[in-house]
Order: structure tokens, then C-alpha cells, then sequence
């Protein structure tokens, strides 16, 4: 055994508990066994660099491997929850539904339009909305009422489709 191994056995065993066991403090027994892992791993990789006590190195380490999986765990939590984000329903169909819901609003007078755009996209509540409009908090109601069914009428008045794409040349024919 050349000394490096021997320095290295001896580190281990005299470490590997302490160590397993501020992990499992930190983070808990599922992932203690691979962060030991990975911490004497690179105390190996590094031993030149390992200090005499070992201890307060080795617990060094063993906090940035936890760290660092941390924080890969909650990159791939973000990536998940914004790829069920992506698939949950079918792009096609919220982009025609936008340009439709687009399409009448756009057909609508500009009062119901002001109502609507006030309560749906800034979030104002009626009586706020009647301050912005200069009536009372009532009337702004019916208004607004009024409002959506004239959208709701406009929306089921358009046409569902998007327009035609414009034909495109077929330039392989163009230059045969």
C-alpha cells in the first residue's frame, strides 16, 4: 500500500462517521450514503490539498456537495414544472383562443373594451374600475356586464380559424 492510500484508509476511517453523520443532520439518510460518497471521492482526487485535522475539511466539502445538490435538485424541479407548464394543454389551441378572444375585444366599442381591459388585465376591482371610469360602482357593474356578454356574442360571432396563409411560390418550378 504506498502512503498515499494508507493516509487516505486512515482518513476514512477515522472520518467517514462524523462526516456521514453531519450530512444526515443537514439532509437526512437518503442522500447522506452519496454525498459521503462523492466528499471522499474528491478528498482522494485532492488529497495533496487535505489538511491535518482532515475533520474541518472534509465537512467543508461535504457542505458544498450537499449544496451543490441542492441546487440541482431545484434546477430540475424548476425544468419539470415548466415543461408540465408547456404540455398541459395544446399550444394551437390557447394561441387560436387568444387571437379570437383578441379578435373581439379588438370588434368592441371603446367603452366595453376600456371596462373589460380595466377588471381582466389590470386587475382592478368594480369599485376602482368606477373611479378610473368616473361613475358609481353600480353602474360600472352593469356596464362590465354588459360588456361581457358583447364579448361573449362577438367571440361566438367570429370566426374560430385563423386566416389562410398566403400561398408560397414553388420556386423549384419557377426555375425548371
Amino acid at each position: 500500500m504506498t502512503d498515499d492510500a494508507h493516509r487516505f484508509t486512515g482518513m476514512y476511517d477515522e472520518c467517514r462517521q462524523r462526516v456521514w453523520a453531519y450530512v444526515v443532520s443537514r439532509a437526512g439518510r437518503q442522500v447522506a450514503d452519496e454525498v459521503v460518497s462523492e466528499t471522499f471521492a474528491i478528498a482522494w482526487r485532492r488529497l495533496d490539498d487535505v489538511p491535518e485535522p482532515a475533520l474541518p475539511w472534509l465537512l467543508g466539502v461535504a457542505r458544498n456537495v450537499l449544496r451543490d445538490n441542492i441546487r440541482a435538485e431545484v434546477r430540475r424541479e424548476a425544468l419539470a414544472a415548466e415543461l408540465r407548464a408547456w404540455t398541459e394543454g395544446d399550444v394551437a389551441d390557447e394561441v387560436t383562443q387568444r387571437i379570437g378572444v383578441l379578435r373581439a375585444l379588438a370588434a368592441l366599442q371603446e367603452d366595453d373594451r376600456e371596462i373589460l381591459v380595466l377588471v381582466a388585465w389590470h386587475g382592478l376591482s368594480p369599485k376602482e374600475g368606477a373611479r378610473v371610469v368616473g361613475c358609481s360602482s353600480a353602474a360600472f357593474r352593469v356596464r362590465l356586464h354588459r360588456a361581457r356578454k358583447r364579448l361573449k356574442e362577438a367571440m361566438e360571432a367570429a370566426e374560430p380559424a385563423l386566416p389562410p396563409i398566403p400561398a408560397v411560390r414553388n420556386l423549384s418550378e419557377e426555375w425548371s
